[in-house]
């Protein structure tokens, strides 16, 4: 089972970071709320979504990291370092953990990718069907993981926006409790289309 902190303290690409988190719990959200500040790292790391060639961390990039309570998803989202929204990467979750200072997730392998028009992907389905094989999780598991995905890619394909606002909402949250930093902004993105659902293997990797 593939334990992730979201404060990305194992990430070998960063070499000089800044992280910051706070515990909301409130009518509008109920879990952590981190923002990594990657202030330099070894090399950028480009990825595919949705066909696309994307930058998602290079020198004074942040990744907004958003853990809800008894969820089974959690939301990191890539911003370049004009505040740009480049990537929201969704992980199915077994558990998250809102332990402040600790935050993790229990990862069920699958992951819904979406740029900020709304275009989206679900990826590493091979990943959960050799997790499956090698009893990494159980069948039932194996299921609920394609159960919360096809949820998400429902309410994506509803209400993308609304989705972009509660993510906002979180963005702002947590930006009064870092340091002064040109990119401690976040431009909104308006959703042009949506697209059906590709099925690949994901790129992205914590090396």
């Amino acid at each position: 089972m593939k334990v992730k902190y979201i404060d990305k303290r194992h990430w070998r690409r960063i070499v000089d970071r800044e992280y910051v988190e706070v515990k909301v719990n409130n009518n509008k959200f109920k879990g952590i709320i981190g923002l990594v500040t990657m202030k330099k790292v070894r090399e950028p790391l480009e990825v595919s979504v949705v066909g696309q060639k994307i930058t998602v961390a290079d020198d004074n990039y942040q990744w907004l990291q958003i853990l809800p309570e008894k969820k089974r998803y959690s939301i990191t989202v890539m911003i370049d370092s004009e505040g740009n929204p480049l990537e929201y990467y969704f992980d199915i979750n077994i558990k998250n953990i809102t332990q402040k200072g600790n935050a993790r997730t229990l990862d069920l392998f699958l992951d819904v990718l979406v740029l900020p028009n709304g275009e989206y992907e679900l990826v590493d389905e091979e990943d959960l069907q050799r997790a499956l094989e090698q009893s990494q999780i159980t069948r039932q598991q194996y299921h609920e993981a394609y159960v919360i995905a096809h949820q998400l890619m429902i309410k994506i394909d509803k209400d993308f926006p609304q989705m972009q606002e509660k993510i906002m909402y979180c963005f702002h949250k947590i930006k009064h409790k870092t340091p002064t930093h040109k990119s401690n902004k976040f431009n909104k993105v308006k959703p042009q289309h949506k697209k059906h659902p590709r099925h690949k293997e994901n790129k992205h990797r914590e090396s």
